[in-house]
């Protein structure tokens, strides 16, 4: 990977992460055909491969780096890393497990809401759905998901306006 820098791991709030350098940043813009936040990048940090998104953040262009990019990375700020980063063209697309579209599409209230939420917050749903291993587990929680969509509880079982 021809985009590769050295750099100091840095940390704004919990979140550790490396600036890009201008150079290596307008050949991601070139590649991706964009310059606004967020363009999805892959590389390696110390040689280990991740995917993530560079996002911009109080103006400055940043790569987050978490815990699977980097082991025990908000506990090695100031350590120097190396870092190669390019656009990532590959689809990323999370599909809906079948049994919660279908489960969705049969109340149009369900449905309505649920095409309402924020992006962030329908794939929170979709990963969380798509990472249970049992079908019990899976049913279980897409009737949770169903309940919460038709407003009858929060999305952790709560009944909302209880007495």
């Amino acid at each position: 990977m021809e985009n590769h820098f050295t750099t100091q791991l840095e940390i704004i709030g919990i979140n550790p992460f490396v600036f890009i350098p201008e150079d290596i940043l307008g050949k991601v813009f070139e590649a991706s055909k964009k310059n606004k936040s967020p363009i999805p990048v892959k590389g390696t940090v110390n040689g280990k491969e991740f995917k993530q998104n560079l996002m911009k953040y109080l103006g400055e262009w940043r790569l987050y780096i978490n815990t699977t990019m980097l082991n025990n990375s908000p506990k090695r700020i100031g350590e120097l890393i190396e870092v190669s980063v390019e656009f990532d063209d590959s689809d990323r697309t999370i599909s809906i497990h079948p049994q919660l579209d279908k489960a969705i599409r049969e109340n149009p209230v369900t449905l309505q809401n649920f095409e309402n939420l924020i992006p962030s917050r329908k794939l929170e749903l979709i990963r969380y759905i798509n990472n249970l291993k049992t079908e019990e587990g899976i049913q279980r929680n897409i009737e949770k998901i169903i309940r919460h969509l038709q407003g009858e509880t929060d999305f952790f079982g709560k009944r909302i306006n209880q007495k």
